[in-house]
């Protein structure tokens, strides 16, 4: 945000009543987070309301026939008169109101202005958006939307309602946008307006609720493109408000975004202000709101909070913190400056952060002090939750300060209070070193108290800045080794030791092993942090679009798919069934052929099954590498070689996927009695596509290091792998046969659920559908490929000519009822069974 008050400093002694009144604030503008919210969810809620109605079409239909059979009984002159008197009184509200507010206004009439125009703006938006809903509905929507936003005319069974009622949707945006203070008349005559309309049967419920949806979504839309004023106060109101409190500022400087160094009369502290908007707080709701659904260490506050209540809590931590002991900025003052700005004000405390501190500041004495700060706060169960190099403030005296405390809690979980000490020792040992920082907390707190945080000691329960100062340390230091300890007493505790500020490339495994040292029988496996993983999400997500794209299909097409599963030719399920078997035995040759070491090969089998039931939570491509890797881990080979065997499978997987998508696209060709010069365009097409896309990377030099940096993999542990395989040509050849058979089985697989209800493709068709379809599924970030793999195969195999009428859906669902969820209850008994022999 823009400084709008400038840098000089705003000094004032004479009376309160010398100063602007406190209801002006700045003259700049600014977007604010919660109109681009409520725009969003206006959209939003848009888009569902259509589809209830068009979905739900007995539902609304029924609702518009009761609400008409309700305004029968009212006479229609009656109607038609009170349908003209409220739309008049609606189009003059705007009017109205904008004379009011102009009349009224003695200062700043620059600033109402500037509200009135953006609120006739929001109503012509408003405007064009009905306008454009009821040309959309007229024209190519569906006819069920039509039949649900509109009815007959009374008395005229031809001409039908608006789908958006009249001028409801430009008023509203117009009396949100200009920002409007009088409630209770416009929202009379709004009511008044809607229940006209119903009763003259001039609107439908749907219509009426569609245009005030627009009306809102079109004034937080302008509200957020535009911008609003600036709601923060100038420095002048800023000391008019501080005098009001009792204290006695006379200036003002800017010290930073919503900071002011205050100066007071009568050697009065100084006063460091803090500035809380709305737009602050609403800034924080989205990331507030998922770390608090993501993480069980999140701040137990609600996610949406007032200004007042953020006030309060602020307040409240920083009382409890200087009751504890703890040394920190007191608060002078905590004023509320309307609706949209409050300030809490601090006795200001001189000193530098610990960024800004030499690292021969850095004292064993300054450490032992940040440490028993951090237990002061420990025993009175407060949690800090940002103990950042910025919330340590070390005066001149090299006393410590814990600052910031606004996003603290009192009464705190042990979890959030050991997150605590988890931060504290990684900030300290980013800047002198994993030992020191290990060291002055095991003196401080006492080995059990660090030992108990080491769970917790992990990037996730980190703030973001240390996250991005770990990455940063490990690119400045990529072969650093750990310092080994040394005796505490080894070093003066007032001396640091200049080595140990040097992190090494993983300072968390640096801090664990220190504290390991102290207490070897400590627990180091970590805790599960996370409520909900984003790949949950994806998951939920590609289920919703499953069925958002399958389920309407269910009852769509002319033959119900369903019936067509049920009705399936025994004989082709039959072979469907043993194809997809027959898949889980090629896929365990093409994994064991590429490992050259020798492996029970009933457990690769089984291992393959297990790999069905861990699709259904890992996404697609990934659950099976991780399971392959896992497996041969168990059977003796080391880490490094057993991934190096599954990334030789799958690059010489994904090789063999493009030549057999080739050589299926040419039979196609062949199938159809076309030439097979008719693909080639799409070939060489698609190759030089690849070769410009190569060059491009290649061309720029951050592409071409993100590459490269793809790639050492490869020539650093896939190749020699390959090299290795080379020597035994027979479990090659296995490998190959394997890999090129998982494929064959799979299509057939699909090319019998096709013969199986009652479709006739050619083979080769169905195999270019299938592999495109697996690769979509392969690349897709949800489980199994849900809702990637049904959408391409469904798509795919409309375009295969013989199809029957629903066949397509009726083959897919089939399909993955035999390769996805049938194996499921297999794969699972086969992943215990692993389990409980150790190969897993």
């Amino acid at each position: 945000m823009a400084d709008v008050t400038g840098s000089a400093a705003v000094s004032t002694t004479g009376d309160a009543g010398d100063l602007p009144p406190p209801g002006i604030s700045g003259t700049g503008r600014i977007r604010q987070p919660a109109a681009l919210i409520r725009l969003l969810a206006g959209l939003t809620v848009i888009a569902l309301a259509l589809l209830f109605a068009d979905y739900a079409r007995a539902t609304t239909n029924g609702l518009a026939e009761d609400v008409a059979d309700a305004a029968a009984l009212v006479p229609h002159p009656l109607g038609g008169v009170a349908t003209g008197l409220t739309t008049a009184a609606l189009l003059l509200l705007p009017a109205l109101s904008a004379a009011r507010r102009l009349l009224r206004t003695t200062a700043d009439r620059r600033h109402v202005l500037q509200q009135l125009s953006d609120g006739l703006l929001a109503a012509v938006l408003a405007y064009g958006a009905s306008l454009a809903v009821d040309l959309w509905i007229d024209g190519p929507a569906p006819f069920s939307l039509v039949s649900a936003l509109t009815q007959p005319l009374p008395g005229d069974p031809i001409a039908r309602t608006e789908p958006v009622y009249g001028y409801l949707a430009p008023v509203l945006a117009f009396l949100i946008a200009s920002a409007a203070r009088e409630r209770r008349v416009p929202r009379s005559v709004l009511a008044l307006s809607a229940l006209a309309g119903l009763a003259g049967g001039a609107a439908t419920p749907t219509a009426l609720l569609l245009g005030v949806l627009i009306g809102w979504t079109a004034a937080h839309g302008t509200r957020w493109a535009v911008g609003t004023p600036d709601p923060r106060p100038r420095p002048a109101q800023l000391l008019h408000s501080l005098r009001e409190a009792g204290l006695r500022p006379v200036a003002a400087t800017p010290a930073g975004p919503d900071r002011y160094l205050v100066r007071q009369q009568d050697g009065r502290p100084e006063l460091d202000v803090q500035l809380l908007d709305r737009q602050a707080v609403t800034a924080a709701l989205v990331q507030r709101a998922w770390r608090r659904l993501r993480l069980r260490t999140a701040p137990h506050p609600r996610a949406l909070r007032s200004l007042r209540t953020g006030l309060e809590h602020e307040a409240l931590v920083s009382y409890a913190a200087v009751a504890a002991g703890v040394r920190t900025r007191r608060i002078a003052a905590t004023v509320e400056l309307g609706r949209d700005t409050a300030l809490v004000a601090y006795e200001r405390l001189p000193g530098r952060t610990l960024d800004d501190l030499a690292d021969e500041e850095l004292t064993d004495a300054l450490l032992a002090d940040a440490w028993g700060q951090l237990a002061l706060l420990q025993r009175r169960a407060i949690a800090h939750r940002a103990l950042v190099p910025s919330a340590l403030l070390v005066d001149a005296a090299g006393t410590v300060h814990l600052v910031g405390l606004a996003d603290g809690d009192i009464a705190a979980g042990e979890l959030v209070l050991r997150s605590d000490v988890a931060q504290l020792l990684t900030t300290l040992a980013l800047r002198t070193g994993a030992e020191r920082s290990v060291r002055s907390a095991v003196a401080v707190l006492g080995p059990d108290a660090v030992a108990a945080a080491l769970p917790l000691l992990q990037p996730i329960a980190l703030a973001r800045g240390t996250r991005l100062a770990l990455k940063r340390a490990g690119r400045a230091a990529p072969s650093a080794p750990a310092r080994p300890s040394e005796p505490a007493e080894a070093s003066a505790p007032s001396e640091p030791t200049a080595p140990s500020g040097q992190p090494g490339p993983d300072l968390l495994e640096q801090i664990r092993a220190e504290v390991l040292r102290s207490r070897p029988q400590a627990p180091v496996r970590p805790v599960r942090l996370e409520r909900l993983r984003p790949r949950t999400l994806l998951a939920v997500g590609g289920g919703v679009m499953a069925g958002w794209l399958l389920l309407p299909q269910l009852f769509a097409t002319e033959r119900n798919p369903i019936a067509a599963v049920a009705d399936a030719d025994p004989f082709w399920l039959v072979l469907a069934l043993l194809a997809a078997a027959a898949s889980h035995v090629t896929a365990a040759m093409g994994f064991v052929g590429f490992v050259p070491e020798r492996l029970d090969f009933r457990n690769a089998v089984l291992a393959q099954v297990a790999g069905s039931f861990v699709k259904l939570v890992s996404p697609g491509g990934v659950g099976g590498v991780a399971l392959n890797t896992r497996f041969l881990q168990r059977a003796g080979i080391p880490t490094g070689q057993a991934l190096s065997s599954v990334g030789v499978g799958q690059l010489l997987g994904l090789v063999l996927h493009l030549l057999q998508l080739g050589a299926f696209v040419y039979l196609t060709g062949v199938e159809t009695g076309e030439s097979e010069l008719d693909a080639l365009p799409f070939v060489v097409g698609g190759l030089a596509v690849a070769g410009a896309l190569l060059v491009a990377v290649s061309a720029v030099p951050p592409a071409r290091r993100w590459l490269a940096a793809r790639l050492r993999p490869l020539t650093a542990e896939v190749l020699p792998r390959l090299v290795e395989l080379l020597r035994n040509p027979g479990r090659l050849a296995i490998g190959f046969a394997g890999q090129l058979m998982v494929s064959i089985t799979l299509i057939t697989c699909l090319y019998c659920c096709t013969r199986a209800v009652g479709s006739e493709p050619g083979f080769a068709a169905v195999g270019v559908v299938f592999l495109v379809g697996n690769a979509a599924g392969s690349a897709a970030p949800t489980p199994g490929g849900a809702g990637f793999v049904d959408s391409a195969l469904l798509a795919g195999l409309k375009l295969t000519p013989s199809m029957a009428d629903g066949g397509a859906l009726a083959a897919v669902t089939l399909f993955r009822l035999l390769t996805l969820l049938l194996p499921v209850l297999p794969g699972w008994a086969a992943f215990s069974w692993l389990q409980r022999r150790g190969a897993l």
